[in-house]
Formats: structure tokens, C-alpha cells, sequence
């Protein structure tokens, strides 16, 4: 496999999103869905519940859009940020919930549930390089992925006024090395001590490597053809990886992502925000995902 060309510049990308937000916002290509949010505390972490107050542009596009409509070919320019390789480009993402969401997309069509490989990771390393932030991938519709084309995403850290940080960073301290206490469910879990002074190429083969490696864990690694054996939700910041395999899409009609294991929950209505609160989140996060064995405790 030939090395991945870097085109993006150093100290470029923030510039860049900061830029093409107002620009996006201004021509109405970026439409924002508002939220309204309440903090779920469960077993030390404060779980972001956001309310979606306005979904109506998003669900009369999605009707509209033909069956097999792909965003990315062509993808809309108001919303490119910036060229990152030969193989892959970052936009913004169209209907947001967090401002500055980014998609780091493969320039040709590669599904997205193709196992994430080394042009990706080097692609991640260098936005992470110069954004701090939380990526993640939804491997398959069944872990949240409701575009076909292969896309990676990074959102930042701070997903909520008044918080830092991501909000499983709360009990990330107390986790053991290999897996994450309050997690109740199969997942491999593993800290990074990444020097991202390197370069893009050389960050994307160590990740790579620690990736395959937690696939394997989990067993939904398929070296023959790259592609994984069942779907599975992929997170990853400067400081540690986590991928979780999926049982299920949705818990009653709730929609989960990535997003929902690192702390962040999207709810319609009222009533299934009352639901989160009686259920509790890591309750939920349990029941569209594998539960572990008696000797993985």
C-alpha cells in the first residue's frame, strides 16, 4: 500500500472550520438542529441528554432524497473545510447538533462497513494533530451509521456549555487498563501514549495497530476480506481507544451512536427523556450491546 500524501497544511484546520462555520451559516448549507439538554448522572457520569426541539428540514430532506442518495458524491462545497489527503477531505456536517462536528470522508466510495485501515487513521491522526476532539465511527446502521459512504467524525471535547470534557472522562481515571469499569457490557478499551509530535503516517500505523488489536478482543475482526464480522461503535481522543460491538440499533425507539458511549444521548421528546431518566443510561447503553461473561468481571 502506497504512503498517504498529507495536503493539509499545519496549523490550518481550526482556521479553516472556524471560517467555513460562518460562511456555511450565513449561505443556509449548514442547518444546525437547536437542542435543549438535562444532565443524567449514572454511576459517576453526567450523561448529556439533548432534546431535539426541531426536526422537521432534516426529516422532509431525508424523504426527499432518492433511496440511494450519497452526500459526499458529489458532497456540497459550502460546507468543505479542507483537503486533508490523497484520499480522504473534511466538511462540516450539515444538520448538527454540536458546532464545528466534522466528517472526514474517502474521497471514492469504500462502504462504511469496511473496517476503518491505514489511510483513515493517518487521515484522524492529522486533523487530531491540530484539533483536540473526540472521534468516532459508527461501523454499520446498526451502530448509528445512516450514510453508506465511508466517514469518520470528530466533534470537540467540550459538547456542552460549562463542560470540558467529554463526559465518560469522569470515570476514564478509574478504569483498569483494558476495560472501563462502569461499562457492564463487552468492549476493548485501551489508553494511548501517542507522542503527537510524529507524523501523520507514523501516528496512523500505531492507532491502526492498537485498533486492530481491540477488534480481535471483541471478535469482530475479519482479516480475509477487511470487513467486520458485525457492527460496532468506534471512539477515540488523544489519550485512549474504545470500540464497542453492537447488539442492537435502537433501544425502544431511541437511535444510538458512538456518541451515546462517550456520554451523549439524543432523544425526540419529552417522554423519551423520561424514559432515559427511569431506565438510567448505562441500563440503556446495555441493552443494544453484548453483555460480558461472569469472567470478564
Amino acid at each position: 500500500m502506497k504512503k498517504t500524501e498529507i495536503l493539509l497544511s499545519e496549523n490550518e484546520l481550526y482556521s479553516r472550520i472556524t471560517e467555513q462555520t460562518e460562511f456555511a451559516k450565513k449561505c443556509g448549507s449548514l442547518q444546525s438542529i437547536p437542542t435543549e439538554y438535562e444532565i443524567v448522572e449514572h454511576n459517576g457520569i453526567p450523561f448529556i441528554v439533548r432534546i431535539l426541539t426541531n426536526l422537521i428540514r432534516k426529516e422532509k430532506a431525508n424523504r426527499e432524497k432518492p433511496k440511494d442518495f450519497n452526500p459526499f458524491l458529489p458532497y456540497d462545497q459550502d460546507l468543505f473545510v479542507a483537503n486533508i489527503s490523497d484520499t480522504h477531505l473534511c466538511l462540516l456536517n450539515k444538520y448538527n447538533v454540536v458546532d464545528h462536528h466534522l466528517l472526514i470522508v474517502t474521497r471514492e466510495f469504500e462502504n462504511q462497513k469496511n473496517l476503518i485501515n491505514l489511510a483513515d487513521f493517518v487521515a484522524l491522526s492529522a486533523c487530531l494533530k491540530q484539533i483536540d476532539g473526540l472521534a468516532f465511527y459508527n461501523g454499520g446502521k446498526m451502530a448509528g451509521a445512516s450514510v453508506r459512504h465511508k466517514h469518520l467524525q470528530i466533534v470537540p471535547l467540550s459538547l456542552v456549555e460549562n463542560q470540558t470534557n467529554i463526559p465518560i472522562e469522569a470515570i476514564i481515571n478509574d478504569s483498569s487498563k483494558d476495560k472501563i469499569s462502569a461499562f457492564n457490557f463487552i468492549h476493548g478499551w485501551q489508553k494511548l501514549d501517542f507522542n503527537w509530535e510524529n507524523s501523520p503516517d507514523k501516528l496512523g500505523k500505531k492507532a491502526l495497530k492498537i485498533y486492530q488489536k481491540l477488534l480481535k478482543k471483541v471478535d469482530i475482526y475479519e482479516k480475509k476480506n477487511h470487513k467486520q464480522s458485525g457492527p460496532y461503535n468506534f471512539l477515540m481522543t488523544k489519550n485512549w481507544m474504545l470500540i464497542i460491538p453492537r447488539s442492537a440499533e435502537k433501544y425502544q425507539e431511541m437511535s444510538i451512536n458512538s456518541l451515546g458511549f462517550a456520554g451523549a444521548l439524543l432523544v425526540k421528546n419529552q417522554a423519551q427523556l423520561d424514559l432515559v431518566k427511569i431506565q438510567q443510561p448505562l441500563t440503556i447503553l446495555e441493552q443494544i450491546t453484548k453483555s460480558r461473561k461472569k469472567s470478564d468481571f
